[in-house]
């Protein structure tokens, strides 16, 4: 350590070791080892443009801390945020920085752990093992718990250290969940002398609108930079009085990945003679799993045969949508599957005499590529969203996505994707089936969703919107 230290207080306790063990009230500790499965696929153009060690414009010796209740576990990966998250870490890990992940962790799995690289802190387990039902189970116990015993741990035993070392530090902290965690830590920094808190940047960041009235934002204003995802989240948050700034989602380099060709060439033979529509969703009003139903049920009165391939979530409006399908005359099939990609293909077969597929389990990210290149058109329709990840998702490995038009900015209209601007299911019928009928139109469209895309990727999003930000997160 160098002599900055000596007008520092001494750690509560030792760095994080593989000996110390497991206990609820200290600072999480436990190694375990990881192997990343090796990569086989073919990588498509826009992966392969993409450098090994991207430049980012941010020193290196700068220590990333990112908060957020979701993150890598089945237990706390619910929806975009793990996913944005993720990406996000993985791409200042492979830029060489050092960077660390606080999140509610699974509580049956180690406090600490070191993988590809990334530091992994799972916190409130202790609360997480009687609330099973996964990571906003019992959120109002966990918010206190996070804010209260989070901040004293990651400053003290990690980044004085750091900042001792003469290294600088960003803070990203996402969503309501973690604002008075943002806020304890801004506290605590203030007992420093300024040439230590002048080299920490706080960040907190909005992917919706959820939550905003727990949050103080006057006070949060003060002391981070307010970011958010899209021009529709800005205007929402300027609406309440809240000046923020845009920093989009990006893709991972793995969503770039070539899917499994000989698996979506089986799934393409599976939909033969139908017009295979994947839509995968949380069951939220918000993302308009009912005008969805609707757009199926009037194809099919058409003559059309659509086939829906549908993945919620665990919330209670699945029942009311199941009960729509249901409703509206169409045949409802239910389909578990191994774990994998073989796993997902087998479960689709046999679409003969059903109008929807519900899928029942986990759909990871190489049977997503491989859905999402196989199907027509991957329905991402919300009727509010912040930003629509599963959209850009779908255009990185060149499929069709159909977007609403709230949050999307990526979308252009009929160049890149289909866009739906009314609540007229006939209106996605008139949009697509030019398409269809033009496969150079077709064509075209894929091509300039994944160009598109590229813009997207999570290295190209901190270097043009991130790191131009690092100086202005507070005042020096």
């Amino acid at each position: 350590m160098s002599a900055h230290a000596t007008d520092l207080p001494p750690p509560l306790r030792p760095l994080p070791s593989a000996e110390t063990p497991r206990d609820p009230a200290a600072n999480p500790v436990l190694f375990r080892d990881f192997v990343q499965p090796e990569v086989t696929d073919e990588v498509v153009e826009t992966a392969r443009a993409l450098p090994s060690r991207p430049r980012l414009g941010i020193p290196q010796d700068t220590q990333f801390h990112v908060l957020s209740f979701e993150g890598p576990d089945a237990y706390s990966r619910i929806g975009g945020l793990e996913t944005r998250v993720a990406g996000l870490c993985e791409a200042l890990v492979g830029a060489g920085l050092d960077t660390h992940l606080w999140f509610v962790g699974q509580p049956d799995l180690p406090g600490y752990e070191r993988r590809d690289g990334m530091h992994l802190h799972r916190w409130c387990q202790w609360l997480s093992k009687y609330h099973p039902r996964g990571v906003y189970d019992g959120q109002d116990s966990k918010v206190p718990d996070f804010a209260g015993s989070l901040p004293p741990v990651l400053f003290r035993d990690v980044l004085l250290p750091h900042l001792a070392a003469g290294g600088r530090a960003v803070i990203m902290a996402e969503e309501w969940q973690t604002a008075d965690a943002l806020l304890h830590l801004d506290h605590l920094l203030k007992g420093l002398p300024a040439k230590y808190h002048n080299r920490v940047r706080l960040f907190w960041n909005a992917n919706n609108v959820f939550g905003f009235e727990r949050v103080d934002f006057k006070r949060l204003g003060s002391i981070a930079l307010v970011t958010t995802v899209s021009r529709y989240m800005k205007q929402l948050m300027q609406a309440e009085g809240v000046e923020a700034v845009m920093l989009p989602n990006g893709l991972s380099p793995d969503a770039y990945l070539a899917p499994d060709r000989a698996a979506v060439n089986q799934l393409r033979k599976m939909f033969a003679g139908r017009i295979a529509i994947t839509k995968m969703a949380r069951w939220d009003p918000d993302k308009n799993w009912l005008g969805s139903i609707e757009i199926i049920a009037h194809m099919k009165q058409l003559g059309l045969r659509p086939l829906l391939i549908a993945r919620g979530g665990l919330e209670r409006h699945g029942l009311e949508v199941l009960s729509a399908m249901h409703r509206a005359g169409l045949r409802v099939a239910e389909r578990d599957h191994a774990s994998g990609l073989r796993g997902l293909v087998s479960a689709l077969s046999d679409t003969a005499s059903v109008d929807v597929l519900h899928v029942t389990k986990h759909v990871d990210r190489d049977s997503r590529r491989a859905l999402f290149r196989a199907s027509d058109v991957v329905l991402a329709n919300s009727a509010m969203e912040p930003f629509g990840l599963v959209g850009l998702e779908a255009m990185a490995v060149g499929g069709i996505g159909c977007t609403g038009l709230t949050g999307e900015d990526y979308v252009m209209p009929g160049r890149n994707a289909l866009v739906l601007q009314t609540s007229d299911p006939s209106e996605f019928v008139k949009l697509y089936m030019p398409l269809r009928s033009d496969p150079e139109y077709e064509a075209s469209m894929r091509r300039a969703g994944r160009a598109t895309a590229r813009q997207y990727a999570w290295p190209e999003v901190i270097r043009t919107a991130l790191a131009p930000r690092l100086g202005l997160s507070r005042v020096d």
